[in-house]
């Protein structure tokens, strides 16, 4: 009789602990979609800047989740030191090495170079891998500033609507932008999920031009031929630029591609066991912030000193182009507190568990996160954060394979570039340039820039599959 009535209270015991812990998976699962909720309130109804507004969300999940206050604070510092640590260096050597390149006429060199060998007929082609080349030391913005006069020039050369020759390029800077470090989205994204950036590079090349070629070229002809755009009214009638003065394509490529080189060597040095005497070596020039240091010395020298520029000048220049770098490692460490919410208060592990459940690979669960994020708030940065942070904090994720989150890492970035409309910078920006209107810019920015996202989250999502 004691032992049935023993057994009896152990069963009782369980099903309390049991009961115990469905509430409080209840209440975290209810504290983190009031949390977002909030936040996409605070960003667009209430126009918040997105820093505060991550902050705030953050602290609201761990207050309702039931965390300890002084839980929250750790997660907080936590997440700020952790994340900027791994990028903080990454974005201001990234951000001085291009604006070095913007200076110095590379930019345009390297386009003007591809359009005299594709020739006009396939002058798309190489506005769209120009685009892709550039956008990987350089911001979106400012590569579009730099080269879209090449598209004008074309399309008055040509006759054809400039959305034959801008999408293509539109397409390739999108991708560079999205896809391949030392740009800050995959680097951000990568540091969150720990995967070295040597795999991140290769599988963002391999997403990346299958997304510009779908996206750039081929969507370019389709809509170029489907919708004509004049010039813009301000377009000068001389648009060509003076090629004596620019540097040469070789030195220019030649410099950008140093960092990816150094840092895809030290993954491969890794790997091959007949390189293990001089591994060491690789890994110290491979560590990103030393390729990215080498590159930008050389840029300073090859592309500043030796074409005129005084230390001053140049010195000036990069401290300038620190200034916009601010706020982008404000909001990313503010991501990371995210994620560091979302994982110490025990979502991550409750989210981990759904999934499996639900048996959808952590690659679509990656796309489609950013991808509402990034509808409902606009922001690409903020879109890779969140879903970083979520995937993150999953419990599977320490266990996956490096190609496996070089590939998750992508698929974020995919999400993070889909759909963008009236709430993204970027869209008034192509349509200010362009001078188009609004439903113009939905049937041409908007449908290139999910080919760009979707086509590259498809090649990710396809190569986890040999992971």
């Amino acid at each position: 009789m004691m032992h049935i009535m023993e057994t009896a209270g152990a069963a009782g015991a369980v099903a309390a602990a049991v009961q115990t812990q469905e509430i409080q998976s209840g209440r975290l699962i209810a504290a983190a979609l009031i949390g977002l909720a909030l936040l996409l309130f605070l960003i667009i109804k209430a126009k918040l800047q997105a820093m505060i507004a991550i902050i705030i969300s953050a602290v609201a999940i761990g207050v309702m989740g039931g965390m300890p206050l002084a839980d929250i604070i750790q997660s907080v510092n936590t997440g700020i030191g952790n994340t900027l640590k791994g990028i903080a260096l990454l974005v201001g050597l990234g951000s001085m090495f291009g604006a070095i390149l913007e200076i110095s006429g590379g930019a345009q060199r390297i386009a003007l170079t591809l359009v005299n060998r594709f020739g006009d007929d396939k002058a798309a082609w190489a506005l769209g891998i120009t685009g892709l080349v550039i956008a990987m030391p350089v911001f979106f913005d400012a590569g579009l500033i730099i080269l879209i006069p090449l598209a004008f020039s074309l399309a008055k050369k040509t006759k054809r609507s400039t959305l034959y020759y801008a999408i293509p390029l539109l397409a390739g800077l999108a991708v560079g932008h999205a896809f391949i470090p030392p740009t800050p989205g995959p680097i951000l994204v990568a540091t969150m999920l720990g995967v070295d950036l040597g795999w991140v590079i290769m599988v963002g090349v391999l997403c990346g031009t299958a997304a510009m070629i779908i996206a750039g070229p081929v969507f370019g002809r389709y809509i170029g031929n489907k919708i004509f755009v004049a010039l813009p009214s301000n377009v000068s009638e001389n648009a060509d630029y003076d090629e004596s003065k620019l540097p040469s394509f070789g030195m220019v490529v030649g410099i950008i591609l140093i960092p990816l080189f150094l840092i895809v060597l030290n993954t491969v040095s890794g790997a091959v066991p007949a390189l293990a005497g001089v591994q060491p070596f690789f890994a110290f020039i491979g560590e990103p912030f030393m390729a990215l240091t080498i590159a930008t010395v050389a840029a300073m020298i090859m592309l500043g000193v030796k074409r005129g520029y005084s230390w001053e000048e140049l010195e000036k220049v990069m401290t300038k182009s620190l200034e916009p770098t601010g706020m982008i490692l404000l909001v990313t460490a503010c991501g990371g507190v995210l994620r560091y919410v979302l994982q110490d208060s025990g979502l991550g592990e409750i989210i981990g568990t759904a999934v499996s459940s639900a048996s959808l690979p952590i690659v679509i669960i990656a796309f489609v996160v950013a991808a509402l994020v990034r509808v409902s708030v606009g922001s690409a940065t903020v879109a890779m954060t969140m879903a970083a942070g979520i995937v993150a904090a999953m419990p599977g994720i320490a266990s996956l394979s490096q190609l496996h989150l070089a590939c998750i890492t992508a698929a974020v970035a995919g999400g993070a570039t889909v759909m963008s409309h009236f709430n993204d910078s970027g869209f008034w920006l192509v349509k200010s340039l362009l001078q188009i209107d609004e439903k113009t810019t939905l049937k041409s920015w908007t449908i290139m820039e999910t080919l760009v996202g979707g086509s590259g989250f498809v090649v990710a999502l396809l190569i986890s599959m040999f992971a």
